[in-house]
């Protein structure tokens, strides 16, 4: 268990955790995650990447810290986590509200329904460039916000303003259900809707890799 490691490890429920990567971020924000999910909340994120941190001089070292062992006490959050039947009930009702509308109106209108978001890139969301997964597309009624475009090129993330300027068009008093491939780039955008003021944001983890086990499922390619 995760609880079992990060005690080991000498991380106790007062432990201040600052997580980084050298891989734009999406690896550290799955760890700010997953300890939020398990009830930690000290835990930020390095707003650059490791790389900038060393090209800006930055103090680094190869030596690890002698770990003294402590104790991590989990308090899982299971309001964070959205699973694939509540995501497939999301989806067919949005699908069938657009479908009752006369203009066809976006998903992200449909209130009070919760706003499906998936993270990964344009062409796979459409279903045009399939390099992971064994089918190709995204979940019925989702949205597309390409996790990438919360950050600046160096790597950090945009400033509150120009995420909430990102998120243009979502209510923040909706409920929102982030995914991507395997759950790893939707955290992301999960932080950065966090960021941008959304209180209601919950992963589906098992996203599209999951969502694609169930025969039943449906799956979209148009935009």
């Amino acid at each position: 268990m995760l609880a079992a490691r990060l005690s080991r490890l000498g991380i106790s429920n007062d432990t201040r955790i600052v997580a980084y990567d050298d891989e734009s971020g999406m690896n550290a924000a799955r760890l700010w995650w997953l300890l939020r999910y398990l009830g930690h909340e000290q835990v930020f994120i390095l707003e650059d990447s490791f790389s900038t941190w060393k090209a800006e001089k930055y103090p680094v070292t190869d030596h690890q810290p002698i770990r003294v062992p402590s104790t991590f006490v989990a308090n899982v959050q299971p309001q964070m986590l959205a699973g694939v039947d509540e995501v497939r009930v999301v989806s067919e009702k949005t699908v069938a509200a657009m479908g009752d509308t006369a203009d066809g109106d976006s998903p992200a209108s449909l209130s009070p329904l919760p706003i499906l978001i998936d993270s990964r890139a344009g062409d796979r969301f459409q279903g045009q460039n399939e390099t992971m997964d064994k089918k190709a597309g995204h979940i019925p009624g989702a949205l597309n916000y390409f996790w990438k475009n919360t950050q600046n090129a160096d790597g950090s993330y945009k400033s509150a303003d120009e995420l909430q300027e990102h998120f243009t068009g979502l209510e923040k008093d909706r409920e929102i259900i982030v995914y991507c491939g395997s759950g790893v780039t939707a955290c992301p955008n999960v932080l950065a809707l966090e960021k941008a003021g959304y209180k209601k944001v919950r992963l589906y983890a098992g996203s599209w890799s999951d969502w694609i086990s169930y025969e039943g499922n449906a799956i979209a390619t148009s935009e």
